[in-house]
């Protein structure tokens, strides 16, 4: 089991690299429209929380270092396509173990908490191959979620969300407004789920 979750991690990184993951795939090489011709100025990457969006492509934030990242505005009442989908991923995936927004529970630790020192590659390595802590007092497993599409397809978009959660630019409870599904989620999305 474990040979095999290592395989599938393994695949999935390598999907990640080469963008062939369905909505994962805007993750390869995103760029900014120069704001000559009417692209994203530096101005509108502009975000609240400690993290600023570097780039951005087809409503895809991405930091410096070219993870998926938050775009939250109007102190926290509107954010971005993905982290909205997150927040909903989120809910439908994950609040069972972790508790609402993130916070953790008895069951599972807080992913608010976790994500403070956490890139996306380590995040996605845990998603797609599980994790195991075992001491003399507990014993703590995330499962593998690499076959499990509702899950692997919108990875990029939970991350966003809880690294929005984590940095303090979001609070708790659904995001109030967002910026509009871009044509490049649903057709990706699509492919995803195929």
């Amino acid at each position: 089991m474990r040979c095999a979750a290592s395989r599938v991690t393994g695949i999935v990184l390598a999907g990640l690299a080469a963008g062939a993951l369905g909505p994962v795939a805007a993750f390869a090489a995103p760029t900014t429209p120069p704001a000559a011709s009417g692209g994203t100025s530096a101005a509108d990457l502009k975000s609240d929380g400690p993290t600023q969006p570097a780039k951005v492509q087809d409503g895809q934030y991405t930091d410096k270092n070219g993870d998926p990242t938050y775009h939250v505005t109007d102190n926290g009442k509107k954010v971005d396509w993905y982290t909205m989908s997150g927040y909903l991923r989120y809910n439908a995936n994950c609040i069972v173990c972790h508790g609402p927004d993130g916070m953790g529970s008895t069951y599972a630790p807080s992913l608010v908490d976790a994500l403070k020192g956490m890139d996306y590659a380590h995040f996605a390595g845990i998603i797609v191959g599980g994790k195991k802590d075992v001491n003399a007092s507990q014993e703590l497993v995330m499962p593998a979620f690499g076959d499990n599409r509702n899950v692997m397809c919108y990875m990029p978009d939970i991350y966003t969300y809880l690294r929005a959660r984590s940095d303090g630019a979001l609070g708790r409870n659904r995001p109030p407004e967002h910026e509009p599904k871009p044509a490049a989620f649903e057709k990706a999305e699509d492919a995803c789920m195929k």
